[in-house]
């Protein structure tokens, strides 16, 4: 069945970023196993609501039945996010930067260090960015030494790699 191409808004899926560490796996697998635990007792309450009749007005029913839905989506997910799960290896050269490669950069005349990985894990504020943001993508392949720049709103921002682990 072919889902139909929605504007981004409520009902719309995000995207999923195959790119991980293997900590990030690690946690889809115990998020899948837990939710998976879930699913019988999901099961015994539908059935046991089904039984009071009338599924039209049978509002337990319908609660049940909408949980149960969740619960089966939530593992199609990860099922899906695991099976096309690609780890990131520790990159043998640092020459260049690299997915998974913490790298250190002046802008403006201040020091900043970023590890670049997949967008399920970024987090700007400690440090970890997506290999496709704007500062990640502009900083694949470089080496040290060497400028790169972004376009930053209305103004071009030059950014100079320090060093590469």
């Amino acid at each position: 069945m072919r889902l139909p191409n929605r504007k981004p808004g409520k009902y719309t899926f995000a995207k999923f970023d195959p790119v991980m560490t293997a900590e990030k796996f690690a946690a889809l697998q115990k998020k899948l196993e837990r939710i998976q635990a879930q699913l019988p007792q999901a099961i015994k309450e539908t059935q046991k609501y089904a039984e009071n009749g009338d599924f039209s007005e049978n509002a337990e029913y319908q609660i049940a039945k909408s949980r149960l839905r969740g619960l089966n989506r939530a593992i199609d997910e990860l099922q899906k996010q695991i099976h096309h799960a690609q780890i990131i290896e520790p990159a043998a050269s640092t020459a260049t930067v690299q997915i998974g490669h913490t790298v250190t950069i002046t802008a403006d005349g201040r020091k900043h260090t970023f590890q670049i990985l997949g967008s399920t894990e970024t987090n700007p504020k400690a440090g970890v960015i997506s290999y496709t943001s704007p500062l990640g993508s502009a900083l694949m392949g470089h080496a040290v030494g060497e400028i790169t720049r972004v376009q930053i709103g209305d103004r071009q921002v030059e950014y100079t790699i320090l060093s590469i682990t």
